[in-house]
């Protein structure tokens, strides 16, 4: 009988042993980063993405739009550099499938109650985010908090394309957005992962979070210019692309109705 005795306390540690270890806490925020071909931008953008959410649960998503230069190896780089316990996740997708599919793909595999998205070629500042997530969480609910870049450093062209798209867009539809076009956002992902989703769509997030009975509100964060590596998205080409779908989102508009929740019994 001394063995069986003996026996269950070792069984115990045993299946102790083996039992799968309990689940990470999902982070607070998901920094969600779709790259094409920025390779030296990698490094510096993920080191600054740290140093602003230190002290946050936070992942960072980066998705590689079917890059063909070296940005790949730069993601597995910078993971390496990454102190442990850091969370960077690396998705890519085959070939190109332009910057809304890499959004979308890059939500669906977050884990974070928010999302907050950043352009990869250093231009924003990630050292908005903490404000714009606090913003977002005052505010509470289906709320996008965009961000306005109120000096932009870019180029004339670029800058002259902006203000017609923007100007245009805000006739048509209505969004109240004074710069629908910068990639800084902070929202919940429940928010996003319930809009419908179609090429560029990211151009109009404001009309669809609005559309869907949400709210937008604007807050003005830092614009850079960019240092290393060149667009990989023409300027003239994205402005025609986004006139013609913007005949397409005003369809969508009046195809719809925005709910407003009067009680919740």
């Amino acid at each position: 009988m001394p063995g069986r005795l003996d026996a269950a306390p070792a069984d115990a540690r045993a299946a102790a042993a083996a039992a799968p270890l309990p689940a990470a806490p999902p982070p607070l925020v998901s920094v969600v980063v779709p790259v094409r071909n920025e390779a030296p931008n990698i490094a510096p953008l993920v080191a600054e993405i740290e140093a602003a959410l230190a002290g946050l649960p936070h992942e960072v998503v980066y998705v590689d739009d079917g890059s063909t230069d070296g940005t790949a190896a730069a993601l597995r780089d910078a993971e390496r550099s990454l102190p442990e316990g850091v969370p960077l996740r690396r998705l890519r997708l085959r070939k190109s499938c332009g910057q809304s599919a890499a959004i979308a793909t890059g939500v669906r595999a977050a884990r974070g109650e928010w999302i907050a998205t950043l352009d990869g070629d250093g231009q924003n500042d990630p050292a908005d985010i903490p404000r714009l997530l606090r913003r977002a969480q005052a505010e509470g609910g289906a709320v996008l908090v965009a961000g306005h870049r109120v000096s932009r450093r870019d180029t004339l062209t670029k800058r002259w394309t902006s203000r017609v798209a923007n100007a245009v867009r805000a006739r048509l539809l209505g969004d109240a957005t004074p710069d629908t076009g910068c990639g800084l956002k902070v929202f919940p992902r429940a928010l996003f992962l319930d809009l419908p989703r179609f090429d560029h769509m990211h151009r109009f997030l404001p009309a669809l979070v609005l559309r869907a009975g949400g709210r937008v509100v604007s807050e003005p964060v830092n614009h850079r210019p960019r240092l290393r590596g060149r667009s990989n998205y023409g300027t003239l080409d994205r402005l025609a692309v986004s006139l013609f779908d913007l005949v397409g989102m005003a369809w969508l508009q009046r195809r719809g109705s925005r709910p407003i929740l009067e009680r919740e019994d």
